[in-house]
C-alpha cells in the first residue's frame, strides 16, 4: 500500500505533491549568477565528472538567499550517496529516518549549517508538502527535469546522470516546482581517455576441464562429507570447507554436498568459531562472515539468519568510520570504509560482493576504498595499502576485485583497467603467474582470473585459460599450485573448477527468489477464517513468485521488517508486505514472523520498534500510523487492543481532533480529521480500523470528514488533507473501499461514484496514471476499488491485471511505473501482489493457526558504538536483549609495510585461502630460487 507513504513523500516517495509554485525559487538568471561549486579536499572535482563520467548534484538553497551548490561522484551509487559524496550533509526525520531528506547542508553555504533549521522544521514528523526538499533527475542528453519517481535511496544512477533538490512545493505531475536552472546548467564537460589496447588472446587449443573428476577429488578431501581438516589436526579448517562448497554450487546449484556442508557451517557454534572469534556478541571476522554469507547465497540460505547471526547486519555494522589515525582509534580499523578486521583485499572484496548479493548496497568508502587500491600497471595488490606503500598487484587478487567493482558498478575505468592488465599478463600458453614476478603458470591464479574475464565479457581470454587448465589437471582430477609441481593443491582445485564451470563467485551466490514447490491450495492450507474474494479471472501477475520476491531475505530483513534505510526499518512498508502476503495466502510462515516481530516488541537494529513509528502515547502520534497498524492486526486476527503492548483503537478515539488546530496545521485540519493524519489513505486506514473493531459509532466523525473531502462534480478523492491537491486513483480507490463498509445510502451511492469515475481514468493499455507516470501502485489500488463491483467492471479489472503483469520482473518484483527506471521496488510490489488479488483491506483476513514463531538473530558490534540487538520480546517464553558493544577483536591491519604485513600475517594468509600465494613465493625466496 504505497500511497500512503506516497502522500507523505516518506523515504521512497513516488510522486510530487501540492500544485502551489514556492514563492523561494530563483529566477534562471539568479540562479545562474549564483551557481557555485563546492569542492572540498574530500570531494571529487567538479571537472571529474563529465558527460559520460560520475554524476552531478546540485541543491538550491535560494529559499535562504543562497547558492545552488555542486557536488560530484566519480564512482555514482544512488542519488543519497551522490549527496553525500558531493560533501553535502543532510538530516532525516524521527519519524521517517535518514532516507527522507529533511535538511541539506554544505560548508559552501553559510558555513555548513542544514536548512531548514529546527526553528522552521522541527524533523520529527514528514514536513508538510507545501515546504520540503524535492528531489529532481536528468539522464545524460535530457534537457529537462523530471520529478524522481524514486527516493534518492532507491535511485540507481548511471555515468553522466544529474541530480537537483529544490526546497518548496510541486503538484502531482512534476509541472511546478522545477528547479530554476535547467540540467546543462550544472553539467560538466569533457570526456574520458581512450581504453588502452589490449593484446589478443592466446593462439591455443580448446579445452575443458574433467568436472566430475575434479569434484570427486573435492569431496574426497572432506570429512564426513561436510569439513575440511587438515592432516593432524581434528578441527575444521573452515576456509578450505567453504571454498569446496562454492566449487560444488558452481557444477550444480542444488548439489547435495554443498548444502551439506553449509548446513554443518550454519551450526551456531562453529559459525560463531569461524566468523566471531572474540565473542559472539564482538565484531565479527569481516572476511570469515563474508565467505559464510557468500556460501548462504550460493546453498539456498539466509545469510541475515545463519548460525543465529545476521552475517550481513554484522558487515554493514563494523565499517570503519574512521582510521588508525583518529583520536581514538577502532581496533581492526585502518582507514575509513575498511571492513573491521581485514587487512586483506581478499576480505574487503568478499564482503562487498556478499553485500550486493545480498540485496544491500555497500557502504561507498568501502567500494571506493578497493578501487584507490589500483596499481599502476592497473592491477590490485593483496593487502589493503595505504598511500604511499608499496603496490605490486596480483593477479588472482586483481580478478577478484575487478569482479566486485563490476558488480558495485560506477567504477568502469576500474575495471577496464583491471582488464586490460590481467590481459597483458597472460601468458602465450594461456595461463597466469600467481605473481608478477613468477615465470610459471599457476592454476589457482588462472581459475580466478578465467573466471572473472568471462563474467566481464572476455571470453576468448578465459577459453585460453580454461584450455591451458584442461592440460594441468592431475590423474586423480586436482590441481596443483603451478605448473611442474605433482601436489594437488584444494584452493587451486576449487579455483580451476569455478572457471571449468563457467561460473564465478557473484554467478553462482546470486540466485532469483524460488517460489515454494509446493503452491496454497485454493483455498490456502491455512483458509482465512473469513474466505477472501479469490483473484479477479484472466490473466494477471504471478502472485507466487511476487510472494516470494516480498518474503526474500535479501529485503525482507531476517524475515521481519524491510528497511528505509540501513539499520532503520521502514514500518509502513513493513505492514504494506504483511498485507500483501495476507492476501495471497502463499507465504503464512513469513507473514506470522512480521506480525510476531511487530506485537511482541521487536526492534530494528537502531533500536526502534513499531511504535515508535506511530508515535502513539506521545504528541505527534499518528491516527493514520495507528490505523495502519490495527487493520494489520485485525487481518491476521490478532487484537487491535494489546497489539504491541498498546490498545490501537483506543489510540485512534484520542487522535480524533474535535477541531482545526491552525497553530499546528498538520495535527489536525478539521473536526473529524485523525491527528496527524495528512492524507485521504491516512484517514481511511483510521476509519476500516475502528468499523472494523465495532467502533462505528466512534467512526462516525472521521467518516464525516472523510466524505467532506470528495470532489462534488466527480465523486473522487485528492490525495492530501489539508493541503492544496489533486484528485487521484489512489486515493479515490482507497476511500471507496472504506465507504464500503458502512450501510448507509449515502456511503453506498459514493462508492458507485468513485468506482466510476475510477474506471472511467484507466489507460488504453490497462494502467492508471498516478506517481509520475503509469503506476503499478495505481493500478492495483484500482484493482481493489473496482472488484468491490466486479460483475460490472470485470473488463476493467482485466485490463488493469494484464498490466500489471506486464510490468512483473523475472525476480517476481514489480517496476514504480511503465516506461521508468527498470528494476524491481519493493514498495511497489507490496502493492501489486496485494492489490491483484482484488481484496480490499476492508474484508482482508489470514488465519494463521497452524505456524510457529522463529527467533530472531542479533546483529553485533558497530565501531564506536553500542548497537542494540535485534530482538522479539516475548518469544520462546520472555524477553531477551541486551546490547553488543563492538569492542575490536583481532584481524590484520596493515603495519606500514608490506614487508612487515608478511611477517605478522604469514599464519593467516594460509588460512584465509590467499595463503598458498604468497606461501609458495617464500618458499621460492627461502631456496633461493627463481624470483
Amino acid at each position: 500500500m504505497g500511497t500512503e507513504q506516497q502522500a507523505r513523500r516518506g523515504p521512497r516517495a513516488r510522486r510530487g505533491l501540492l500544485s502551489a509554485l514556492t514563492a523561494s525559487l530563483l529566477t534562471l538568471g539568479a540562479a545562474l549568477t549564483h551557481l557555485t561549486t563546492a569542492s572540498p579536499a574530500s570531494a571529487d572535482p567538479i571537472a571529474k565528472c563529465t558527460r559520460t563520467k560520475g554524476a552531478i548534484v546540485a541543491v538550491d538553497f535560494g529559499k535562504w538567499g543562497g547558492p545552488v551548490v555542486r557536488g560530484c561522484d566519480t564512482t555514482p551509487t544512488t542519488g543519497y550517496d551522490l549527496l553525500h559524496a558531493g560533501e553535502f550533509t543532510t538530516e532525516g526525520t524521527g519519524h521517517d529516518g535518514p532516507a527522507f531528506i529533511c535538511r541539506i547542508g554544505n560548508r559552501a553555504f553559510n558555513s555548513g549549517k542544514k536548512y531548514p533549521t529546527p526553528a522552521q522544521e522541527d524533523c520529527v514528523l514528514t514536513p508538510q508538502a507545501t515546504a520540503y526538499w524535492s528531489y529532481w533527475i536528468a539522464s545524460p542528453g535530457q534537457k529537462k527535469w523530471t520529478y524522481s519517481p524514486l527516493g534518492a535511496m532507491s535511485r540507481t544512477l548511471k555515468p553522466g546522470d544529474v541530480d537537483a533538490w529544490v526546497f518548496g512545493a510541486t503538484d502531482i505531475g512534476g509541472t511546478k516546482g522545477r528547479p530554476s536552472f535547467t540540467p546543462d546548467d550544472v553539467r560538466a564537460d569533457g570526456g574520458d581517455p581512450p581504453a588502452p589496447g589490449d593484446p589478443p588472446a592466446p593462439n591455443v587449443p580448446p579445452g575443458t576441464i574433467d568436472l566430475p573428476a575434479a569434484t570427486r577429488w573435492l569431496t574426497e578431501r572432506l570429512t564426513n562429507g561436510q569439513r575440511v581438516v587438515n592432516d593432524g589436526d581434528t578441527t575444521p579448517n573452515y576456509p578450505a570447507t567453504t571454498e569446496v562448497a562454492y566449487a560444488l554450487a558452481a557444477t550444480d546449484s542444488e548439489n547435495a554436498t554443498a548444502r551439506r556442508i553449509a548446513a554443518f557451517l550454519g551450526r551456531p557454534e562453529h559459525t560463531d568459531a569461524y566468523a566471531y572469534p572474540a565473542g559472539k556478541d564482538e565484531a565479527p571476522d569481516a572476511t570469515a562472515a563474508a565467505r559464510l554469507a557468500l556460501l548462504a547465497e550460493a546453498t539456498g540460505k539466509d545469510p541475515r539468519n545463519f548460525g543465529g547471526h545476521d552475517l550481513l547486519g554484522d558487515l554493514m555494522a563494523n565499517v570503519c568510520l574512521s582510521g588508525s589515525d583518529a583520536p581514538q582509534p577502532v581496533p581492526g580499523c585502518t582507514t575509513k570504509g575498511d571492513f573491521r578486521t581485514t587487512g586483506q583485499t581478499e576480505g574487503q572484496t568478499l564482503a562487498v560482493i556478499a553485500l550486493l548479493n545480498g540485496g544491500i548496497t555497500p557502504p561507498a568508502d568501502s567500494v571506493t576504498r578497493l578501487a584507490q587500491l589500483q596499481c599502476d600497471d592497473g592491477g590490485f595488490p593483496s593487502f589493503l595499502i595505504l598511500d604511499g606503500q608499496v603496490c605490486e598487484s596480483e593477479a588472482p587478487t586483481t580478478a577478484l576485485v575487478a569482479l566486485a567493482l563490476q558488480h558495485a558498478g560506477g567504477h568502469t575505468p576500474a575495471v577496464t583497467r583491471a582488464r586490460s592488465s590481467l590481459k597483458k599478463a597472460q601468458f602465450e600458453t594461456g595461463s597466469w603467474p600467481a605473481a608478477s614476478y613468477s615465470v610459471p603458470g599457476s592454476a589457482y591464479a588462472t581459475g580466478w582470473v578465467a573466471q572473472t574475464l568471462r563474467a566481464l565479457g572476455d571470453r576468448a581470454h578465459a577459453d585460453a585459460g580454461l584450455s591451458w587448465l584442461s592440460r594441468q589437471q592431475l590423474p586423480g582430477g586436482g590441481f596443483a599450485f603451478e605448473e611442474g609441481t605433482t601436489d594437488p593443491l584444494l584452493y587451486a582445485t576449487t579455483a580451476a573448477v569455478i572457471a571449468g564451470a563457467k561460473s564465478d563467485l557473484v554467478t553462482l551466490t546470486t540466485k532469483e527468489p524460488v517460489p515454494p514447490t509446493t503452491p496454497p491450495t485454493t483455498p490456502p492450507t491455512t483458509p482465512p477464517t473469513t474466505g477472501p474474494t479469490p483473484p479477479p479471472a484472466g490473466d494477471g501477475p504471478d502472485l507466487k513468485k511476487g510472494s516470494a520476491y516480498l518474503a526474500d531475505h535479501k529485503r525482507l530483513i531476517q524475515g521481519r521488517y524491510y528497511e528505509g534505510s540501513p539499520r532503520f526499518a521502514d514500518y509502513g512498508m513493513t505492514i504494506d508486505g504483511a498485507y500483501a502476503l495476507a492476501a495471497t495466502g502463499h507465504d503464512n510462515a513469513t507473514l506470522r514472523n512480521i506480525v510476531d516481530f511487530l506485537d511482541q516488541g521487536g526492534k530494528d537494529a537502531s533500536g526502534r520498534g513499531v511504535h515508535d513509528w506511530t508515535k502513539i502515547g506521545t504528541k505527534y502520534a499518528g491516527g493514520g500510523f495507528i490505523g495502519k497498524t490495527a487493520v494489520l492486526a485485525e487481518s491476521v486476527g490478532r487484537d487491535p487492543r494489546n497489539f504491541g503492548g498498546k490498545n490501537l483503537i483506543a489510540a485512534l478515539a484520542k487522535s480524533t481532533c474535535s477541531a482545526a488546530t491552525p497553530a499546528e496545521p498538520r495535527k489536525c485540519a478539521g473536526k473529524g480529521n485523525y491527528a496527524y493524519a495528512t492524507s485521504v489513505f491516512s484517514q481511511s486506514l483510521g476509519i476500516i480500523a475502528q468499523v472494523r473493531a465495532g467502533e462505528t459509532a466512534a467512526a462516525a466523525q472521521p467518516v464525516t470528514y472523510l466524505k467532506s473531502l470528495r470532489d462534488p462534480s466527480t465523486g473522487a478523492w485528492p490525495s492530501l488533507i489539508g493541503e492544496p491537491s489533486d484528485i487521484e486513483v489512489d486515493s479515490t480507490a482507497m476511500a471507496a473501499m472504506t465507504l464500503d463498509l458502512l450501510p448507509d445510502a449515502d456511503s453506498k451511492a459514493a462508492v458507485d461514484q468513485a468506482l466510476k469515475w475510477l474506471a472511467g481514468r484507466q489507460l488504453p493499455d490497462g494502467g492508471f496514471t498516478g506517481a509520475s507516470g503509469n503506476s503499478v501502485n495505481s493500478a492495483a489500488l484500482a484493482v481493489q476499488g473496482l472488484s468491490l463491483d466486479a460483475d460490472t467492471y470485470a473488463t476493467e479489472i482485466a485490463k488493469a491485471r494484464t498490466f500489471l503483469a506486464s510490468q512483473q520482473n523475472k525476480d517476481g518484483g514489480f517496476n514504480v511505473i511503465k516506461g521508468g527506471q527498470p528494476g524491481s521496488d519493493v514498495r511497489a510490489s507490496t502493492q501489486a501482489v496485494g492489490g491483484a488479488t482484488g481484496i480490499s483491506f476492508g474484508v482482508l483476513t489470514r488465519d494463521l493457526s497452524g505456524t510457529t514463531p522463529q527467533p530472531v538473530p542479533s546483529i553485533s558490534g558497530q565501531p564506536g558504538t553500542s548497537t542494540p540487538v535485534i530482538i522479539t520480546e516475548g518469544e520462546n517464553g520472555g524477553a531477551s536483549g541486551g546490547q553488543a558493544t563492538g569492542t575490536g577483536g583481532g584481524g590484520l591491519a596493515a603495519t606500514g609495510s608490506q614487508v612487515a604485513g608478511l611477517a605478522v600475517a604469514a599464519v593467516l594468509l594460509v588460512l584465509l585461502g590467499w595463503g598458498a600465494t604468497h606461501a609458495a613465493r617464500r618458499r621460492r625466496e627461502t631456496a633461493g630460487g627463481q624470483a
